[in-house]
């Protein structure tokens, strides 16, 4: 049987000699991050720890609120070493941080335990030749695993494409090569980001990180693909995953995102419905594009949308944007919400409708005296000229109400 292990991220024995280098030389604590601040590797302590450091060594990763402290402040924009001020509520003491850059690229941030004026020239110019010679490091490293993501990429994409020859080619490359089991329970999830001010390649990143902890968890095995500002998680489960499973997976990717990127960011995450085999993947792909159209549509998904979930919205969703106009919502129905002051018309109707037409349990509902419940109903009939006693009336006004929900709000980008 195929063992299936998640790719780890150790620090090369180079860059943690560097590191070490240079901490002995400053006698000061340095520590190599990555652009998402998140540890490469670290130095030994030389009584400059602060409780920052020593959470961040015990835990394996800073706290979010550090993370989202350090990227606040634009560290991961810098071109130039620069000092961040230290931070008594969070137990950070100040930084020097310079941002590894190579070809453009950021690869990671160098960061020395140091106020402004701590450093002397000598000081610097050791960390900027360090900074340096870390930079080829970790180049060489970026370029040896960027054929790799290249290939990741392309063999997700084929999955989930539209050429069923190039799907069942693909499933035989990742089963032949170890890369994710057949099955017995395939989901596929997309994620989008939207709304990000600044370098293009900041988006992919953040992206990437918030989706590393899912290529293998406990019960599930994943691969991802990411582009520019949208990425597909293809992951079999060894056991049928539940709400409990996924609904906690979506919201981490959420919150990662939350944290890596700055404010005004929009995540849109969309979980296809599982699947038996990779062979269907496509199949679950599609239903997440589907559930990420109505987490945009519908605000009380926040941000979330599940194909399992969705109920009859997961077929309104089938039409395209361009047909999925005021034009649908029956006239009828139009009558009621367009009449102005009928929000508590629309409330009863809904809520009678949503209680499959039980007057006793809508009158519990809303907590509204029976013969009130009679009057507010009769009115809902003279505008909207339909009876509520005919079951093909009510599912008009039901999909009606569907629709205007759907229609409500901005759609943003399509999935």
């Amino acid at each position: 049987m195929k063992r299936w292990i998640q790719r780890a991220r150790p620090a090369g024995e180079a860059l943690q000699s560097l590191v070490d280098g240079l901490a002995e030389e400053l006698g000061r604590s340095v520590v190599l991050d990555d652009p998402l601040v998140r540890m490469i590797c670290t130095s030994r302590h030389f009584g400059d720890e602060d409780g920052v450091r020593v959470r961040t060594l015990l835990q394996g990763i800073a706290d979010d609120e550090i993370i989202r402290y350090v990227l606040s402040r634009g560290v991961a924009r810098w071109t130039r070493p620069g000092h961040l001020d230290g931070r008594d509520d969070l137990g950070l003491r100040p930084r020097y941080c310079v941002p590894v850059r190579e070809r453009g690229h950021l690869l990671g941030i160098l960061i020395v335990v140091a106020g402004e004026g701590d450093l002397g020239a000598a000081e610097i110019e050791a960390i900027a030749r360090v900074s340096r010679a870390v930079a080829v490091e970790m180049y060489a490293e970026r370029l040896a695993s960027g054929a790799d993501e290249e290939r990741t990429r392309e063999l997700v994409n084929r999955l989930v494409g539209p050429d069923a020859a190039q799907r069942c080619e693909t499933r035989r490359q990742l089963l032949d090569d170890g890369l994710l089991p057949a099955g017995p329970h395939v989901v596929v999830t997309t994620v989008t980001v939207s709304g990000v001010r600044g370098p293009s390649g900041q988006v992919e990143v953040a992206l990437r990180g918030a989706l590393e902890p899912f290529r293998q968890t406990r019960t599930a095995h994943g691969l991802f693909a990411i582009e520019q500002d949208r990425a597909v998680l293809v992951q079999v489960f060894e056991r049928e995953p539940t709400d409990a499973d996924l609904e906690p997976q979506s919201r981490g990717i959420v919150r990662s995102l939350e944290t890596f990127l700055e404010r005004g960011a929009t995540t849109v995450v969309g979980v296809g419905g599982r699947q038996a085999d990779l062979a269907d993947a496509w199949i679950s792909h599609d239903q997440a594009r589907v559930a990420a159209r109505a987490a945009r549509r519908l605000p009380r998904l926040g941000g979330i949308g599940d194909w399992e979930r969705l109920g009859e919205h997961a077929v309104l969703l089938q039409l395209p944007d361009t047909a999925l106009d005021d034009s649908l919502v029956p006239r009828p129905l139009r009558r009621l919400l367009d009449g102005g002051g009928n929000a508590r018309l629309e409330e009863t109707l809904r809520c009678f409708l949503e209680n499959a037409g039980s007057v006793p349990r809508t009158a519990e509902a809303l907590e509204v005296h029976r013969t009130s419940l009679y009057y507010r109903l009769r009115q809902i009939q003279e505008i909207t000229g339909l009876d509520l006693d005919d079951g093909g009336h009510r599912l008009v006004l039901h999909l009606g109400l569907r629709l205007w929900d759907l229609l409500r709000f901005p759609t943003g980008r399509p999935a």
